[in-house]
């Protein structure tokens, strides 16, 4: 995007089509800066649909600043599991504890303030103070990169910082000075990229209050902007899991503090692919003598870096001396206390079809 590119124009159609097109969300209904600030983090790397029932559970368990900061953590893993990117609880919940500390237990009205608390990064620092505190600070994702790269064919690499910053800067020098249009303005550009300026060269041009002037609709750029440089490749790694049965309920560990998944509950698992002539050797290092060893669906987990490629067994033990920080955990346990990763859905499934009696 050029520096001289206005984007002034855009406001006035925006906020119209906007104030006729958005969609009834639960913190839209009540957008107080703690409902912002939750749902806002829910949403980073989540879609919409699948955050609202979480939304729901979160805020009556931790309805207020000092319920978040003083939830145990394994209850927050729990209201956690199965969104996924789970280092976003923890620092909701540091970010909670500073600002009991610092913030009388609220979230400041301020970027700066809010950009140093734990896991608010620019973009969630411009949506809370947009629209929850109606400042003039724009909140730019990658749906708000596409569109304005689309509405000002601008081919610079969207993964470049400089590229964010320069976007950023054009429309805070654009952006409403009265509170409730602020607000509104940070949605629209969100609403327009969920619904309208679609990725991946398919947008529904045809809907946008924006479209007859849009240089990428006019000249077929859509298909190449917004650009951004390739993604290397996945780390595929290879792995064996094990669901470790004894009188009905399954053995689990916690992984280390540090790392994918750090802290979080896993079945017994190794790195690499063991045959099934090898496992009763692997699992007696862990106190375990296996009765029966049985084969269950292979499958495969992508993280943002790294491919898991997932070998199963399960196991139904003789002995069971557990070691190495292994411990037995019933269903119900499972179902309400401790949080699996959701690299684990498919062992999950099998886990509970062996105890429906499908197995």
């Amino acid at each position: 995007m050029q520096q001289h590119v206005d984007l002034s124009p855009i406001v006035e159609p925006l906020l119209a089509w906007y104030d006729q097109n958005k969609r009834p969300l639960p913190w839209r209904d009540e957008p107080s800066p703690y409902h912002v600030w939750i749902s806002e983090i829910m949403l980073q790397q989540t879609r919409i649909e699948a955050v609202i029932p979480y939304y729901e559970r979160f805020l009556k368990a931790c309805p207020t600043v000092a319920s978040l900061a003083s939830i145990d953590d394994e209850k927050l893993m729990k209201l956690w599991e199965g969104l996924g990117y789970y280092s976003r609880a923890r620092n909701l919940k540091k970010a909670a504890i500073a600002m009991m500390q610092e913030y009388d237990g609220k979230l400041p009205a301020d970027y700066r303030a809010l950009l140093s608390l734990p896991g608010i990064g620019p973009y969630t620092a411009g949506a809370i103070a947009s629209i929850a505190f109606g400042l003039p600070e724009p909140a730019v994702d990658g749906n708000v990169l596409r569109v304005i790269t689309r509405l000002t064919a601008d081919e610079s690499d969207v993964t470049k910082d400089a590229t964010k910053q320069r976007i950023t800067a054009a429309l805070r020098s654009i952006y409403p000075q009265n509170a409730k249009d602020a607000g509104a303005m940070t949605q629209a550009l969100m609403e327009l990229g969920e619904r309208v300026c679609l990725p991946n060269g398919a947008p529904r041009c045809e809907d946008c209050p924006l479209g007859a002037s849009c240089p990428a609709r006019a000249h077929n750029l859509t298909d190449r902007i917004p650009h951004r440089t390739p993604k290397k490749a996945r780390n595929i790694q290879d792995r064996t899991v094990f669901l470790v049965m004894n009188n009905g309920k399954v053995a689990l560990r916690k992984r280390p503090d540090k790392g994918l998944l750090a802290g979080l509950w896993e079945f017994v698992s190794t790195e690499g692919r063991l045959a099934l002539e090898a496992v009763p050797d692997w699992l007696k290092e862990y106190g375990i003598e296996a009765e029966e060893i049985r084969p269950i669906p292979q499958a495969t987990h992508i993280f943002t870096h790294v491919e898991w490629h997932m070998t199963g067994y399960l196991v139904l033990c003789r002995k069971a001396d557990l070691q190495k920080n292994l411990c037995w955990v019933t269903r119900q346990q499972l179902e309400r206390e401790f949080a699996l990763p959701t690299a684990y859905s498919a062992q999950l499934r099998a886990l509970e079809q062996f105890w429906d009696g499908e197995t």
